[in-house]
């Protein structure tokens, strides 16, 4: 019952635009770390509501055994955003770089990448669609940009090679 509830509610909310508001959320199960120990590396990532309902997404990337990275992931069933042309991510970041990444299938092994530079302060950052190019494991592949017709998974990456903390606030995804 829980999971019906949970997909009307997904599909309701990407008709409006929303793909995630965690300002009206009260689970966030579905929100998966993978970090680079999945190749032997020693990153590690956390993912949590805070008390202001936003989600945060912090920890540490490291370099041992050729690690470097942490991510979140959200998969969903198939959604089509079709009507929509680009991203809309309020977040509030630490100066760093991360990536905010898409899959229009979750069966792929690439996704559709976009980097952004955060500030210390609530911003909204605009992705076109066709701005995300695919890559899989760093390497840019060559295929067209994402179409926006179709996805079933989003993410946030920090892969900056580079020991470091981390910490990005994010408060609504949505599409426009």
């Amino acid at each position: 019952m829980m999971l019906i509830f949970q997909f009307f509610l997904f599909f309701t909310m990407i008709n409006d635009g929303v793909i995630f508001d965690f300002k009206n959320a009260d689970n966030i199960s579905n929100w998966i770390i993978l970090d680079d120990v999945v190749m032997g590396g020693r990153s590690y990532g956390n993912f949590e509501l805070n008390s202001e309902g936003n989600g945060v997404f912090y920890g540490n990337v490291s370099l041992e055994n050729n690690g470097g990275f942490s991510s979140v992931r959200y998969r969903f069933n198939k959604q089509n955003p079709k009507n929509f042309t680009k991203f809309l991510l309020r977040v509030k970041g630490d100066g760093k770089t991360y990536q905010f990444r898409v899959k229009n299938s979750r069966n792929n092994y690439h996704s559709y990448i976009y980097s952004f530079q955060t500030t210390n302060k609530w911003e909204t950052i605009e992705i076109p669609f066709t701005e995300m190019h695919p890559a899989f494991r760093g390497r840019k592949l060559n295929m067209e940009n994402y179409q926006g017709k179709q996805m079933e998974e989003i993410a946030f990456l920090i892969g900056n090679k580079k020991k470091e903390s981390f910490q990005l606030l994010i408060e609504k995804i949505e599409v426009q």
